[in-house]
């Protein structure tokens, strides 16, 4: 008998009122790591006057994104070995001591230090929260509740840089810090009591130290050189080949340590699982190409367009609020369609085609048909987000739900990290362009004519129109299983494997 037939059982014991104070909980946790990454970065130019330290303030964002990805995969699996109540209310509380450090620290280092703690606490909440609503609600019924997860990424993109600017500026650079101690103690008291009643998977496991040592350490390496490369030092320079060099051995010592280890950190009957693998890999061409473009978008806006660095961060509204719109109609979808890939594979060649549009009348094209082609490559792409997560979800027992979806979010931000290596290096690298080499300093200051910027995001669009194809074909190649119900009937239909 399937395993998986555990979940939709005890999860029907929950009641509505209960699955609505848990849902509370897990999403004020996760705005926390989500705000997190977008608060921060408007405060930074304060920070590095005030600590009289401007040279490093990048290791400031670069330290929490290296020990937040690097840590995700450990939460998974501790929570399949512990269970959900006790790794996510362990995540809270190192994350507010974090932000406690982090409002204290008197230089910038330590403040780097206190960044470090801050990002092992932040790692794995965004996948055990996913963790957690998978234990409450059938798959069937899962794709609806999603679209929450959209809501507070998108109320942390928007509010996350005012509230930084605002309060670096009007108050202190710590209180962006500070804010961080009521709303985590708020969350850990209500996801302390609320998830005692959410159903247990866990099962007698062992964590492969070795295996957990060997894919950070590769983890970081990668990381430190996509951070780096082109910025800090030039992409063929000594120093970030020794960096790809040490992370591509690491990796394959894990590859080794996978294949001997009693019971490896991942296990391989999940790595050989089509449906995770390809969904994974899926995800993260979409969601990488979505943070090249949102990263970048700014400068075509100003140095194209014209437009001033508070107009910039405006023009992205159409691209960050169509996500929303794009995961509701597809989370919906899946309740009702048994063919529930066929949303987000349209979805996926809407968004490849409103960017190749991009890509052909890059420099062309008025600010209202721009932000009109953005919004619907937005929506397109956000059809993607539910069906992915959910899928693998569906693929897998339940006491493998936290290591499954932590995996897939660690891949996830990993090929983000890459694609958004590429389109750095696409226009830092003046691909296509008159000059050699652009300068981060001539970008800052505005003295790169606009042609050549016109010339570098026709291949900048055309590279996110190839992730998107990308993230097309994985999806299309997934394996579409059906979706389990709320009854153990329903999910005999996927029994055996």
């Amino acid at each position: 008998m399937d395993k998986r037939l555990d979940a939709p059982a005890q999860a029907a014991s929950l009641t509505p009122a209960d699955i609505r104070s848990i849902l509370i909980g897990v999403m004020l946790a996760l705005f926390l790591a989500a705000l997190d990454q977008t608060i921060v970065a408007t405060a930074l130019p304060t920070i590095g006057r005030e600590l009289n330290d401007v040279t490093h303030l990048s290791w400031v964002v670069t330290i929490y994104l290296l020990a937040s990805t690097a840590v995700t995969p450990l939460y998974g699996k501790l929570a399949d070995i512990h269970g959900r109540r006790v790794v996510l209310l362990s995540g809270i509380a190192v994350f507010v001591v974090g932000s406690i450090a982090c409002a204290l620290a008197p230089s910038l280092w330590l403040l780097v230090l206190a960044r470090f703690i801050q990002g092992l606490g932040g790692g794995g909440l965004i996948a055990l929260a996913q963790t957690i609503v998978a234990d409450m609600v059938p798959p069937k019924e899962r794709g609806r509740y999603q679209v929450y997860f959209a809501s507070v990424f998108m109320s942390s993109s928007l509010l996350g840089p005012v509230l930084g600017g605002v309060m670096a500026e009007q108050l202190h650079w710590s209180v962006i810090f500070w804010i961080n101690v009521p709303l985590g103690l708020v969350a850990y008291w209500m996801t302390s009591s609320a998830l005692k009643r959410l159903p247990r998977h866990e099962r007698p496991h062992t964590l492969d130290v070795l295996g957990a040592v060997l894919m950070t350490l590769g983890t970081v390496s990668l990381l430190l050189a996509l951070s780096w490369g082109g910025t800090a030092y030039p992409w063929r320079s000594l120093p970030i080949a020794g960096l790809v060099g040490v992370s591509l051995a690491l990796w394959a010592l894990f590859a080794w340590r996978l294949r001997t280890a009693s019971e490896p950190l991942i296990p391989l009957d999940l790595l050989g699982n089509r449906v995770v693998r390809r969904g994974t890999v899926a995800a993260g061409f979409g969601m990488g190409t979505f943070i090249g473009l949102t990263i970048y978008l700014p400068l075509y806006f100003e140095t194209v367009m014209g437009m001033s660095a508070t107009h910039s961060g405006l023009g992205l509204l159409p691209l960050t609020c169509g996500t929303v719109v794009g995961a509701t109609s597809s989370g919906r979808a899946m309740s009702h369609l048994t063919n529930y890939k066929r949303v987000p594979l349209v979805g996926l060649f809407v968004a490849l085609a409103g960017t190749a549009v991009l890509a052909i009348f890059s420099g062309q094209l008025p600010l209202l048909v721009f932000s009109v082609i953005l919004a619907v490559v937005s929506i397109g792409f956000g059809t993607l987000l539910p069906v992915a997560t959910v899928s693998i979800q569906n693929a897998v027992h339940p006491h493998q739900l936290g290591t499954a979806t932590a995996v897939a979010n660690f891949f996830r931000q990993i090929g983000g990290a890459l694609i958004v290596a590429v389109f750095g290096a696409i226009v830092l690298g003046g691909v296509g362009g008159p000059t050699a080499q652009l300068s981060p300093e001539a970008l800052k200051l505005g003295t790169v004519d606009r042609e050549t910027m016109v010339t570098l995001f026709r291949y900048v669009f055309g590279a996110a129109s190839l992730g998107f194809a990308c993230a097309l074909i994985s999806l299309a190649r997934m394996e579409q299983l059906p979706l389990r119900g709320r009854s153990i009937e329903a999910a005999k239909a996927v029994g055996g494997e």
